[in-house]
């Protein structure tokens, strides 16, 4: 068992053996996918130049070239960035090169943290102005739908400024509405204020509930950046706050930042409403738009008048999914919330034979900034299908109109991830390069190194052949560390992980010491070497196993509540807790039974 164990460990760390190759990838930009064609154009250019490259393939709608050096990967790099075109993101990065027969059986090398394997680091500013303007808009709905549900006659809702001003034709109206909406808005902290002479009622925000409001933005911004870098497939990234409108994202091993830059800081949403089938297009499109239409354009240039009340945002999105339909057309599937299902089937039950828009909504910075400094975004809206409604549509439904699968997927990850609460701006960016990582892991694995050395020449001298065996069950305490922590989806190195396992070389070797000096104590007592034995490793056993389990807790405990690198420390300090348990208690006596068990010794070299 124990051989079969540490021989299972060793096939699954030998893919750190092989070490990684320089290489650069070639993605699409906004939704633009690679394929044959690209490939030969990047072949051609790499020959032309006679730049030599190990592998030139496509994989998962990107172009990853592999090279023998860091001179010929740069060269590459700067050759594709200028020849081919804007479309592409190239970018450096860096390949395992476990053989094709390894892989297949689930062989893959650790993952290495932004301080070892390089990477990129972003601090992104959360427009907190937006978010209110966002609350703002939807109390405006709320109070249009509700005076029209009580009946509530009323001139106009709109926003000015910081408030909501609703404009009436009477005082008994206004009366009405002021008790009405007081009543409906008793837990949502407004004020509302009423100007009998201008029949105006207005509705502010309290000073709380502003609070809240850039609260909920900057927590929601985060959960949702963190779900789209699980989307991406990062390993231990870092996404914290950092004062009252800041989120800083670590994501290791990320070279390709244009591809980062477009998942994370994008703000993309949908809304479906409906088509103005009733309105002048030619008067729209010479100015005369209808005071409840709008006027949009399709990805083709075509307009489209549409009506500005929204039938159902991206909010209630729960699920989203890219396929091809019957006729080899991306499409999205979408499921909503209960709540967005009961508002889609009772928006589409009175409208079943109108057209329906699905619009597509991004926020982008601009090169002006507000009052306060703060960077100013421009609301792009694009129609991206139009279809007509053909029945009751309920929580499951599905959207056409991306121009490519690639940009179909990218669409569904971010509804996916959900859309963010308000726009974010990358303020400062950093990339940490492999050179930088090289280094740290060459200093941390000569601390490794060093901590095993010593170690071993203390057992070495101190416990003469028993202290060989301890360092076998070290070396193999090592690799099981190193194999486990390889499988393990998750789980990533960085230099605090290296610090946690030379911490526990020392717990290990604190075990072995445990029991060898009860064999000590147990021979001196004039028990036999065989009782001696058995009676040293049952008796150290269970301090042994207080002792690792009380670590074990407090190694869980900072996982739990730590972040970035104490989660690193943690994962290698409980790995090898529980490793350090079998190689020093299960694993030593395998091999002291199998060398001096059942015979007659005078003396012990321990």
């Amino acid at each position: 068992m124990v051989l079969f164990i540490v021989a299972v460990g060793a096939l699954y760390a030998s893919p750190n053996l092989y070490g990684e190759d320089p290489a650069v990838q070639i993605s699409g930009l906004r939704g633009i996918e690679t394929n044959a064609a690209t490939l030969d154009v990047v072949k051609s250019h790499l020959d032309e130049k006679k730049i030599s490259y190990l592998s030139l393939v496509m994989e998962n709608g990107q172009i990853l070239a592999r090279f023998n050096n860091t001179e010929q990967q740069l060269r590459a790099r700067d050759l594709l960035d200028d020849n081919i075109g804007d479309e592409y993101s190239v970018a450096l990065n860096l390949t395992p090169a476990t053989p094709a027969w390894l892989a297949s059986v689930g062989g893959t090398p650790m993952k290495l943290g932004l301080d070892l394997s390089g990477g990129v680091s972003f601090l992104m500013e959360v427009n907190m102005q937006e978010a209110i303007v966002k609350v703002q808009k939807s109390l405006v709905d709320d109070f249009r739908t509700g005076l029209r549900g009580e009946k509530i006659r009323y001139r106009s809702v709109k926003e000015v400024n910081d408030a909501i001003n609703i404009q009436f034709r009477n005082a008994e109206d206004l009366a009405s509405a002021e008790s009405y909406l007081e009543k409906q808005n008793r837990d949502r902290d407004l004020v509302f204020f009423s100007d009998e002479d201008s029949l105006t009622l207005s509705a502010k925000m309290t000073d709380q509930k502003l609070k809240e409001t850039r609260e909920y933005a900057l927590q929601q911004n985060i959960t949702i950046i963190r779900n789209r870098v699980n989307e991406l497939g990062v390993a231990e990234p870092l996404v914290q706050r950092q004062g009252q409108k800041h989120i800083v994202i670590e994501l290791p091993g990320v070279q390709d930042t244009a591809k980062a830059k477009e998942i994370l800081s994008a703000t993309a949403t949908i809304e479906f409403r409906l088509v103005d089938t009733e309105g002048d297009l030619g008067a729209a499109l010479n100015g005369r738009v209808p005071g409840s239409s709008e006027l949009l354009k399709e990805r083709n240039g075509q307009p489209v008048l549409l009506k500005k009340r929204v039938m159902l945002t991206g909010d209630h999105i729960v699920d989203a999914g890219s396929s091809f339909d019957e006729y080899s057309r991306p499409q999205v599937n979408i499921t909503l919330d209960s709540a967005g299902g009961n508002k889609m089937s009772s928006s589409t039950k009175s409208n079943i034979g109108k057209p329906m828009a699905t619009v597509f909504i991004e926020f982008k910075p601009t090169d002006r900034v507000d009052a306060e400094g703060n960077t100013i975004f421009e609301k792009v809206e694009e129609v991206i299908s139009v279809a007509t409604i053909q029945a009751r549509l309920g929580k499951t439904f599905r959207i056409t109109g991306a121009g490519s699968q690639s940009e179909a997927h990218n669409l569904a990850l971010l509804l996916r991830a959900g859309a963010l609460v308000a726009p974010i701006q990358i303020v400062e960016e950093r990339t940490v390069g492999p050179t930088l990582g090289a280094e740290n892991v060459k200093l941390g694995f000569q601390a490794i190194m060093m901590g095993f050395g010593l170690v071993f020449i203390f057992m070495l001298i101190y416990y003469r052949a028993f202290g060989v065996v301890a360092n076998l069950a070290l070396g193999a305490n090592l690799v099981l560390i190193i194999g486990i922590m390889s499988l393990i989806p998750g789980a990533t190195l960085s230099l605090p992980g290296m610090a946690g396992i030379v911490l526990t070389v020392g717990m290990a070797v604190d075990a072995n010491v445990l029991i060898f000096e009860r064999i000590r104590e147990e021979m001196r007592a004039g028990k036999s070497i065989q009782q001696s034995i058995h009676q040293g490793y049952d008796a150290a056993f269970s301090t042994i196993i207080d002792a690792n389990i009380t670590t074990l807790i407090a190694a869980l405990i900072l996982f739990a509540i730590g972040t970035g690198p104490v989660k690193g420390f943690a994962i290698t300090l409980s790995i090898g807790i529980i490793t350090s348990m079998f190689t020093a208690v299960i694993g030593t006596r395998t091999i002291v039974n199998a060398v001096w068990g059942g015979k007659r010794l005078d003396k012990l070299s321990i």
